[in-house]
C-alpha cells in the first residue's frame, strides 16, 4: 500500500476505465471539430482578479471555491474552476477577433477545480469540454451549440437528459427586472448571506436549491415579464430554431447558473438518473464578458460539458460504450533467438500502423497466452526455434483458434490483410 494517496475530492483516470472517459472527451468535442471549432489550450492557472471580474465576486466559484495563491514573485493566482474566462483572455490576447472572420470559434478539454464538498458527481478535480463562440450576436449562433450538444449526447447512446432554456435579459432590460425582485427578495425571511447576495447579484438567488428559500421564492417576479422587445425577439428566435432542427427543451423560469456573466439565452443539460448533481453540462450568451476583463465589446456564447457527470449519465442509463482493444497483435517469443526476431517484428508491425505488444519478462508460452488473452488482441504471433529455422512465425486467430504458419517476411503485409 503507496504513503500516499489521491487528495480528498479527487479521483485517478486508470485503464481499463481511462479509456471510456477518452472515449466520451472524443464524442463531445466531434460535432464541435466538424463545424468549424478549432482547439485551444490555456494554462491550468491564471491571475486572480480574471476570474473575480468575469466569473463575479459575489459568486460561489470566486467567494468560496477557487483554489487561490500568491507565488513567490507576489503573483496572485488561481487554478481554473471554469474555462470561458480564460480561452476570452487567450483570445484577446492573441488578437484573434482582428482576424475578419468572426465569429471565432474554438473548442477546449482540460480540468478544472473548485474547493467543493465532495460527493457523487462533484469534485475538485474535474474533467470538461468546452466550446465557444467570440464576436458575433446572433440567435441562430447560441442555437448552434445547444444543438451540437445535443447531438453529442445522443451520438454516446444518452436519452434520459432534458434541456432547460431561458433568457436573462440584457442591459437595458434586467435592470429593471433586478430592481423588481430585490424589492421582492427583501422581503423574505433569509440568512445573512443570502441577504448579501440580494444586494449584488438578486438573480442568483433564484437559483439557491435549498427548499427553505425556494418556498419562499412563489410569486417572485418572473424575468420574461420584464424582458425588452429585443430580448424576447431574440430569445423567440432560438426557441424557433430548435423546435425546426426536432431538439426539444424546457422552458425553465428560474434558470440563472451560477455565473455572473450571462445574458439572453442561458441553458442547461440535466439528467434525472443523477441525483442532486444532475446538471451534465450548460452555457449561455456573455455579451459584456469582453469589456468587463479588458477587452472591446465582443458578444459571444458558449457552453461546457462535464465529462464526469457525463460517465455517470452513462452509467445511469446502462450504456456501454464499444471501446476498440487498444492491441490487435500480441507477439509471444520462445527462446532468445525468437525474442529478438520477434521484438523486431513487432517494431515493423507498430511501424505499419498495427497496434501490437509483446510478451515482456521471457515468461513461458502459457503465461505469455494468458496475457496474450488479457490483452485483447484479435491475433497472436507466436515463434520458436523450429519456426525460425523453417522462416516462418505461427499466426494464431484469438476468435477462432485457427493457426497458420506465415514466412517472416510476410508477417506484416498478412496480418495488414487479415485486420482490415
Amino acid at each position: 500500500m503507496s504513503t500516499f494517496q489521491a487528495p480528498k475530492g479527487t479521483y485517478d483516470l486508470i485503464p481499463p476505465d481511462s479509456a471510456t472517459y477518452l472515449a466520451v472527451r472524443e464524442a463531445l468535442s466531434a460535432p464541435l471539430r466538424n463545424s468549424g471549432y478549432g482547439y485551444i489550450e490555456t494554462p491550468g492557472f491564471e491571475d486572480v482578479a480574471l476570474f473575480a471580474r468575469g466569473v463575479g465576486e459575489s459568486t460561489d466559484i470566486v467567494s468560496k471555491e477557487m483554489y487561490a495563491f500568491e507565488t513567490k514573485g507576489g503573483d496572485k493566482l488561481a487554478l481554473r474552476p471554469e474555462g470561458t474566462a480564460s480561452v476570452l483572455r487567450a483570445a484577446l490576447e492573441a488578437n484573434l477577433h482582428k482576424g475578419g472572420n468572426l465569429p471565432v470559434k474554438l473548442w477546449y478539454s482540460g480540468s478544472y477545480y473548485r474547493y467543493e464538498r465532495p460527493q457523487k458527481g462533484r469534485y475538485r478535480h474535474f474533467s470538461q469540454v468546452g466550446a465557444e463562440a467570440v464576436g458575433t450576436e446572433d440567435p441562430a449562433l447560441d442555437a448552434e451549440l445547444i444543438i451540437l450538444a445535443d447531438q453529442a449526447y445522443r451520438a454516446l447512446g444518452l436519452s434520459r437528459f432534458r434541456i432547460l432554456l431561458n433568457s436573462l435579459g440584457d442591459k437595458e432590460c434586467r435592470p429593471v427586472y433586478r430592481e423588481a425582485l430585490q424589492g421582492f427578495l427583501r422581503d423574505l425571511d433569509l440568512d445573512e448571506e443570502t441577504r448579501r447576495r440580494v444586494e449584488i447579484n438578486p438573480l442568483r438567488v433564484l437559483d439557491d436549491k435549498r427548499s427553505e428559500v425556494q418556498k419562499q421564492l412563489t410569486g417572485a417576479p418572473m424575468l420574461r415579464d420584464y424582458l425588452c422587445d429585443a430580448c424576447k425577439a431574440y430569445h423567440d428566435e432560438v426557441r424557433a430554431l430548435l423546435t425546426a432542427a426536432g431538439v426539444a427543451y424546457e422552458d425553465d423560469e428560474k434558470l440563472v447558473r451560477g455565473l455572473d456573466y450571462y445574458t439572453r439565452t442561458t441553458f442547461e443539460f440535466v439528467h434525472d438518473g443523477l441525483g442532486s448533481q444532475s446538471a451534465v453540462g450548460g452555457g449561455g450568451r456573455y455579451d459584456g464578458l469582453s469589456e468587463m476583463i479588458g477587452g472591446p465589446a465582443l458578444p459571444s456564447v458558449g457552453w461546457a460539458l462535464g465529462v464526469d457527470r457525463t460517465v455517470l449519465a452513462l452509467e445511469a442509463e446502462g450504456v456501454t460504450l464499444e471501446i476498440p482493444a487498444t492491441t490487435s497483435v500480441y507477439a509471444v517469443p520462445l527462446g532468445e533467438e525468437a525474442r529478438r526476431v520477434l521484438f523486431g517484428l513487432v517494431t515493423e508491425l507498430r511501424k505499419a500502423g498495427v497496434a501490437t505488444d509483446f510478451a515482456f519478462g521471457g515468461r513461458g508460452l502459457k503465461g505469455a497466452m494468458k496475457s496474450a488473452n488479457r490483452s485483447g488482441a484479435r491475433y497472436t504471433v507466436v515463434a520458436g526455434e523450429r519456426d525460425l529455422a523453417e522462416g516462418n512465425v505461427q499466426v494464431k486467430d484469438m476468435e477462432s483458434g485457427e493457426q497458420q504458419a506465415v514466412a517472416v517476411g510476410d508477417l506484416v503485409a498478412v496480418v495488414q490483410g487479415k485486420l482490415a
